[in-house]
């Protein structure tokens, strides 16, 4: 009778257990499983109050403000999170969530000394009011922002089962009268700075998979030549093609080992499979029309690019294991600078309508019918994916000026990135 009672006790303990454990794993895969693309998903309503100082005597310094609204701002940007202003509860970390209609809050605590910062932030769910993640971060003061932005991505990770993208850096050319330069930044343009000081024009920077290293064209010593910049090491650089005419925009294979690129030594702009060091593989376009903008798969199979082949640019879909052709676009008077996404098969591309560029998106491999993101009378140009695949940026054009904007993928949230001087384009996201 005790084995029986005993056998008895243990099953009710393990299908406690596993009730409980069922009940945990629902909630987690509820939040991991959101789906951010989709226009019916609601926002999600999370809270930052201010950072707590652990020195009483530093509580009235204006940094907890300071860490909050990067920290709200980072994960706003993502498209997903609505913050609630500080001014419905006066930024207190004692404030009632529940009342104030909060999925979340992020609790933070910051310590200063000498030039050291230390920053403790904890992740609350509020309808189980529990705290579901935490992390720690140490290091100088020069560097709250990249661990706000770790912290960012974390959430983001926990709330959705991929990685944000608040690390990640964003390069562009930017332009002052004739000049064109090369500047990369966060996010948020808090941290910038200028790669190329060529004093000439430099154009399409593509960063190389990695995020370490930066190739770009530029026509400073009066031939258009690719370059390589080393980022980390006090921007060394290298020409990695010099070839007489186009050394022009190169595709970068996931591996960063190869690259396809459009060279005109031979008269006709056709595009060539290249080495890292820029040694030539194998010519993959012969004298049929101009040639240019290729964007690989993330498998690497297909390759689009833009030729005028045809009579007007359009896209077309390489097979790089037959080598075979085929037409994707035939609407619209042009169809231009396509970018593959890192995460599926899905490209966008700039595709002139009724005058204005407008941006598309398609799947190049099955044909369906394209999908139009923008809609207003602005030209909408160089579009780039964001590493998880969720968002787009791109060169907006009022007249002769240009400043970078960011979408999401479902055509929601458009919006200005950032407030630079001078005319910003070509824009691309570090992978």
């Amino acid at each position: 009778m005790k084995i029986k009672r005993y056998r008895l006790l243990l099953q009710s303990i393990v299908s406690l257990l596993l009730i409980h454990f069922l009940i945990n794993s629902a909630a987690a895969a509820e939040r991991v499983y959101l789906d951010i693309t989709s226009p019916e998903t609601r926002k999600i309503n999370m809270s930052v109050p201010l950072f707590q100082s652990k020195s009483l005597v530093q509580q009235k310094q204006p940094l907890g403000r300071e860490l909050a609204d990067t920290l709200g701002k980072s994960l706003e940007f993502h498209g997903i999170i609505s913050i609630i202003p500080h001014d419905k509860y006066g930024g207190s970390q004692t404030a009632n969530w529940k009342q104030l209609a909060a999925d979340y809050a992020i609790l933070g605590q910051y310590t200063v000394s000498a030039e050291a910062l230390s920053l403790e932030m904890r992740l609350l769910d509020v309808a189980a009011d529990e705290i579901i993640m935490g992390k720690t971060y140490s290091g100088t003061m020069q560097q709250k922002e990249k661990m706000i932005f770790k912290f960012c991505d974390s959430v983001i990770e926990t709330l959705t089962g991929k990685p944000g993208i608040a690390a990640t850096q964003i390069a562009f050319v930017n332009r002052d009268n004739t000049v064109k330069e090369v500047f990369i930044t966060d996010i948020l343009g808090k941290n910038f700075r200028q790669v190329t000081r060529h004093k000439h024009l430099t154009v399409s920077p593509k960063f190389i998979p990695g995020g370490a290293f930066l190739s770009y064209t530029s026509y400073h010593t009066g031939n258009q030549n690719l370059y390589i910049t080393d980022l980390r090491q006090d921007k060394t650089t290298q020409v990695i093609s010099r070839r007489k005419g186009l050394n022009l925009a190169p595709a970068w294979s996931a591996d960063g080992q190869k690259m396809v690129l459009t060279l005109s030594k031979d008269g006709n702009p056709d595009l060539y499979l290249l080495d890292r060091k820029g040694e030539i593989i194998e010519r993959l376009t012969e004298r049929s029309g101009i040639n240019v903008s290729p964007t690989w798969s993330p498998d690497g199979a297909n390759l689009v690019f833009v030729s005028d082949r045809s009579g007007k640019p359009q896209l077309y879909n390489m097979d790089m294991r037959t080598r075979g052709v085929k037409r994707l676009t035939f609407e619209g008077t042009e169809n231009a600078e396509p970018n593959w996404s890192p995460t599926e098969n899905l490209i966008v591309y700039s595709s002139l309508r009724g005058g204005v560029y407008q941006l598309f998106m398609m799947n190049p491999l099955t044909g369906d019918e394209p999908k139009q993101l923008t809609q207003d009378s602005s030209h909408h140009e160089s579009p780039s994916w964001s590493p998880d695949g969720n968002q787009i940026i791109f060169a907006k054009r009022h007249g002769n000026k240009q400043q970078l904007y960011g979408i999401m993928k479902n055509g929601s949230f458009e919006r200005k990135l950032f407030n630079f001087p001078g005319s910003q384009s070509y824009p691309q996201w570090s992978k």
